[in-house]
C-alpha cells in the first residue's frame, strides 16, 4: 500500500494547524507573535484552509481505495 504524497502532505497539515488551533485555544503563542488577535487570526484561517483542502481532496488510506484511484485515473487515461 503506497499512500500518495499529496495525501500525507495534506494530512499532516491538518494535523500542525489542529495543533496550533488547540494550542491558541489554551492561550499558548504557537506563532510567537505579541497580539493575541493578530495569531488568533491567522491560526484560525490556517485551519480553515488545511481542513477545507482536506475535505476537498480524495485522500486515499486504505488499500482498497488506492487500488480505486489507480483504476480511475487507468481509466480516465491520466497515467
Amino acid at each position: 500500500m503506497k499512500i500518495s504524497k499529496g495525501t500525507l502532505i495534506r494530512t499532516i497539515i491538518l494535523a500542525l494547524a489542529l495543533i496550533n488551533q488547540v494550542l491558541a485555544m489554551l492561550g499558548l503563542s504557537p506563532l510567537n507573535i505579541a497580539d493575541d488577535d493578530i495569531s488568533t487570526v491567522i491560526s484560525t484561517a490556517w485551519t480553515i484552509i488545511a481542513a477545507v483542502v482536506a475535505w476537498w481532496k480524495n485522500n486515499s488510506f486504505t488499500d482498497a481505495a488506492i487500488r480505486a484511484d489507480d483504476f480511475m485515473h487507468e481509466l480516465k487515461g491520466d497515467k
